[in-house]
């Protein structure tokens, strides 16, 4: 591993230990060159995954894009890091377990916006209007008109029936 301050590729590992979720190792490591201190994650990664963009490029998945976009759309938001951290795991799991060398990024945003349903409604509504593209305010109101819905129905609420009908 090179040194993040003077570049040597000579560095010892002093400290491992997997992480709280015990999906990755937490490594401490030390530089004998200059003595600078730093830690690095390792993690499993089953297959390499491949990105097929709306456009048709294709991009290797970059799991910390994926964290950051999330990140942004939960940025103020109460919401803790290590339910960002499983989520983001979570996510990754499914995309390399399905099978498939290569996976569109609209599977990817689908992914996403059903995780952060759960996790957060404003994040939620933030990330669906970048993914979707909201144009008007219009956009938004059937978008929270659905996320509504969801809740009554989730909830085994029945609205009420008015007599006057």
């Amino acid at each position: 591993m090179r040194c993040p301050y003077c570049g040597s590729l000579e560095t010892q590992v002093k400290d491992s230990r997997p992480t709280d979720d015990h999906a990755s190792i937490r490594r401490r490591r030390v530089c004998p060159d200059c003595g600078g201190r730093f830690t690095t994650f390792e993690r499993v990664q089953l297959r390499e995954l491949t990105v097929v963009k709306r456009s048709g490029r294709r991009t290797v998945f970059d799991r910390d894009k994926l964290q950051t976009s999330i990140e942004v759309a939960l940025r103020k938001r109460p919401v803790a890091p290590e339910r960002v951290e499983r989520m983001v795991n979570g996510i990754v799991r499914q995309l390399e377990s399905s099978g498939e060398g290569e996976v569109s990024s609209s599977t990817i945003g689908e992914l996403v916006m059903e995780g952060l349903k759960s996790l957060d409604d404003v994040a939620y509504v933030r990330f669906a209007s970048v993914y979707k593209n909201f144009r008007e305010a219009r956009d938004f109101e059937e978008l929270l008109g659905q996320l509504s819905g969801d809740e009554i129905e989730g909830a085994g609420v029945v609205p009420p029936i008015r007599g006057d009908d």
